[in-house]
C-alpha cells in the first residue's frame, strides 16, 4: 500500500497547541510490559515530526478501561480517541465520528473487510478495529503421545480423544470454561462449530435455532456427561483457570488463543495447535475476537485525531503491537509482512483462521447485556439436569428484548 510514503507527508495539520486525549487498553500483565510503553514510545514520536500537537495517553487495565471511559463520556468530557473493548453504544449516542470522517482513504481501505463490517452501526462504520485474535484446539503433544492420540478433526474424535485421556488419568481431558469469566467466547466457538451463531447472515439473534440446542445437547451428554471436562464444573470454570491448568500439564485439549503459547512455553508444556472441530469437520468459520479505537467528535479536533490515527495505523506500528502482544494485525499490510516474516511463523495458524472468523455481534448496542447474560447462564445448559432448550430459550427472549429496545431508539 505504501503507507509509509503516504504517512510522510501528513506532518502539518495546520493546528497548533492541540493536545489529543487517548485512553487505551493495558495488553501487558506487568510492568515491563504495558501497553503504557508503546504508547508513550508512540506519542513522542508524532510528536517530534508535529511539533504543534501533544497526545496524552492514559493507559488503564481491561477491569477499569471501559468504566473509566464511560464516566468521562456520562460526564461531558469524553476523549479525543478511545482504544477499548465496544463502540456501539457511544455512536448509536451520535458521540463518535465515523470511521471515513477521519482516516484517510489508504488506511481505511488497508483494514480487514470482516473487522470493518463489526465496526458497523446500522451500515456505517463508527468503530476502528485495533487488535484482533482467533482461537485453535491447543492439545498437548505429550499426553497425546502416551495415549497414542491424533489431533481430532470431528466432535466425535474429540470426544473419544477425550475419553482416551480420561482412561489415563488426565485431570482435564477437554476443558471447557463456560465460568463468568469469558463464557461467551468458548460457548460461540461451539455454535459455530454446530453450524449455527448468536446470530444470522442479517444480524438477527438465533441463541436458540435447533443447531444450537443440539450443540448444547451433545455437550452435555458427550463430553460433561461422560465426565470429560474435568473436576470443576464447566459453569464454574473461568477461562484463566482454565490456561493454567493447561500450563500445568493437567489438560489435554482446549479452545485457546495465542496469549496461550507463551503461558505454557515458559512452563515447558509441549503442546500443538489445529484448527477447532466442527461437528463433521473443520467449520466454516471459527471464532475472531476484535478491539477497538473510537474517535470522539466532543472536541472537534478531527483533522488532528485523522492524522495521529493515520500514524497509528501505519504498517510498522500496526505490526509492533501485534507482536508485542501476540496479537493479529487488523491490517492487510500488516498481515501480509507477518504471514511471510520467520519470526512470526508461531501466529501463522491464528493467521490463517482470520480471514474467515465471524466476530461477536458487537454492532448491536444490545449485545452487553446478551453477553452478560450467556456468561451468567450458559453453564447450566450442560449441567448434569440442565436444559439447553429452555437455557437457550431464556437468552434468546432476553435478546430479543433488548434488540427491539435497541431498534425502538
Amino acid at each position: 500500500m505504501g503507507m509509509t510514503a503516504i504517512l510522510g507527508g501528513c506532518g502539518s495539520t495546520g493546528s497548533s497547541g492541540v493536545t489529543l486525549r487517548l485512553v487505551a487498553a493495558d495488553y501487558g500483565d506487568s510492568a515491563a510490559n504495558s501497553s503504557k510503553k508503546y504508547w508513550d514510545r508512540l506519542a513522542q514520536e508524532y510528536e517530534s515530526a508535529h511539533p504543534g500537537v501533544k497526545v496524552q495517553v492514559s493507559v488503564y487495565s481491561w477491569n477499569d478501561v471501559d468504566r473509566k471511559v464511560k464516566q468521562m463520556a456520562d460526564a461531558g468530557d469524553p476523549p479525543d480517541m478511545a482504544q477499548i473493548g465496544a463502540y456501539a453504544d457511544y455512536a448509536a449516542k451520535g458521540l463518535l465520528y465515523k470511521a471515513d470522517d477521519v482516516l484517510s482513504i489508504p488506511v481505511q481501505a488497508d483494514f480487514l473487510g470482516q473487522l470493518s463490517e463489526a465496526g458497523q452501526l446500522r451500515h456505517v462504520q463508527y468503530g476502528i478495529p485495533f487488535a484482533a485474535s482467533t482461537r485453535v484446539l491447543f492439545y498437548n503433544k505429550t499426553l497425546f503421545a502416551k495415549a497414542n492420540l491424533t489431533p481430532p478433526t470431528t466432535w466425535a474424535e474429540l470426544a473419544a480423544d477425550a475419553a482416551a485421556l480420561k482412561a489415563r488419568g488426565v485431570k482435564y481431558p477437554y476443558a471447557l470454561p463456560l465460568g463468568p469469566e469469558e463464557a461467551q467466547a468458548e460457548t460461540m466457538q461451539w455454535l459455530l462449530g454446530g453450524g449455527s451463531g448468536y446470530t444470522d447472515d442479517i444480524g438477527t439473534y438465533t441463541i436458540d435455532s435447533p443447531q444450537n440446542v443440539e450443540t448444547f445437547t451433545w455437550l452435555r451428554d458427550e463430553l460433561v456427561g461422560k465426565g470429560l471436562t474435568g473436576p470443576v464444573a464447566p459453569g464454574r470454570l473461568n477461562r484463566a483457570d482454565a490456561f493454567d491448568a493447561f500450563a500445568n500439564g493437567e489438560v489435554g485439549m482446549l479452545n485457546g488463543h495465542p496469549t496461550l503459547m507463551q503461558q505454557a512455553d515458559k512452563k515447558g508444556v509441549k503442546f500443538g495447535m489445529v484448527p477447532m472441530p466442527g461437528r463433521n469437520g473443520t467449520p466454516k468459520s471459527t471464532m475472531g475476537v476484535a478491539d477497538w479505537m473510537m474517535a470522539f467528535k466532543k472536541s472537534g479536533h478531527r483533522e488532528q485525531i485523522g492524522d495521529f490515527l493515520d500514524f497509528v495505523y501505519s504498517e510498522k506500528n500496526v505490526l509492533a503491537f501485534s507482536r508485542e502482544y501476540d496479537l493479529l494485525p487488523v491490517t492487510g499490510s500488516a498481515s501480509e509482512a507477518m504471514d511471510a516474516a520467520e519470526q512470526d511463523k508461531a501466529l501463522r495458524p491464528f493467521l490463517s483462521e482470520l480471514p474467515l472468523a465471524q466476530l461477536y455481534p458487537v454492532g448491536k448496542t444490545s449485545w452487553a447485556q446478551v453477553s452478560a447474560d450467556v456468561k451468567k447462564q450458559i453453564g447450566r445448559a450442560v449441567a448434569p439436569d440442565g436444559s439447553p432448550a429452555a437455557v437457550l430459550g431464556q437468552l434468546q427472549a432476553t435478546a430479543t428484548a433488548a434488540d427491539s429496545a435497541e431498534n425502538a431508539k
